[in-house]
């Protein structure tokens, strides 16, 4: 499988909200990483074609997608931003009527529905109503659904907003079980929610594409400008505010620091390697925090 990008750009009131997005997929897994408002989801409702673009073609394995027809959307599965679900419904209730939907056999329909649900841990609320599921449930759910279809391309947007550690645990999880064999692109701001499941990072910001490469490399770009430090609270230079501090620890009197500086930012500051959200730091500014 593969999805390839070609100079998308989509404009509102004359400002990018994407410009010149040219990228290339294959299987795996793929982290959108980016900023509110930087561009993350204006790309995925292009592909999903919920907007029309100001320039640019998306391709599946060289196929443009505007002539695909209905071929296009039984290879996706999508989990929105803000999934809407019928609360009335159980969950058993709403699988069935999304295989209504995508169209799948019954027979085959009640297999999948069984076997997604062990998957995702589900089976014992089969016959709960929705609207009694906690948050974490109800994104479950929609993966379920997501992949009922079994796709080739899974799209999830923002998929772990609002949930407890726990929950985004098992939700990464799944990811790295469903990544076999297809294309699965997480858009997050979040960045431990692909930190370590995704193969490759997306850094976009403001409409930009400013970094694509596996985690590793993007964080080896730093070499050299990631440093720790620990100080007594009083000997804390007032100077190191100007600093990009990615973290601090309070140990007994004395602070220990790590942060972001193209020079050694004091005498007793050891270089050490970047993480993933440092990187994100790094490119996308303080306001990212």
């Amino acid at each position: 499988m593969e999805i390839r990008f070609e100079n998308l750009q989509k404009k509102y009131k004359g400002k990018y909200a994407l410009r010149d997005f040219s990228a290339t997929l294959e299987n795996g897994v793929y982290g959108l990483l980016g900023t509110n408002g930087a561009g993350k989801t204006t790309l995925i409702n292009l592909f999903m074609g919920i907007i029309k673009g100001d320039g640019g073609e998306i391709y599946i394995n060289g196929q443009n997608i505007r002539k695909m027809g209905a071929d296009f959307l039984s290879n996706i599965g999508y989990l929105p931003q803000y999934p809407q679900f019928y609360r009335d419904f159980t969950v058993t209730e709403f699988l069935r009527y999304m295989c209504v939907l995508k169209d799948i056999p019954k027979a085959l329909g009640q297999q999948r529905i069984a076997q997604l649900l062990d998957t995702v841990n589900l089976t014992e609320a089969a016959s709960k109503k929705i609207g009694a599921l906690s948050g974490g449930m109800r994104q479950r759910l929609g993966i379920a659904q997501a992949m009922l279809n079994d796709p080739g391309i899974l799209i999830l947007d923002e998929p772990t907003a609002g949930l407890d550690p726990r929950e985004r645990i098992r939700f990464r999880n799944l990811i790295s079980k469903f990544s076999e064999n297809r294309i699965i692109l997480l858009a997050t701001h979040i960045v431990p929610d692909v930190e370590f499941i995704a193969n490759q990072i997306l850094l976009l910001h403001e409409g930009n594409l400013l970094k694509y490469d596996t985690p590793a490399a993007l964080c080896r770009e730093l070499e050299g400008k990631v440093w720790a430090l620990e100080l007594a609270e009083a000997d804390v230079p007032t100077q190191l505010i100007h600093h990009t501090i990615t973290n601090t620890a309070r140990e007994g009197s004395g602070i220990r620091l790590r942060m972001i500086s193209q020079e050694k930012p004091h005498p007793d500051a050891v270089s050490v390697p970047a993480n993933l959200e440092e990187v994100f730091l790094y490119h996308c500014g303080e306001e990212s925090v």
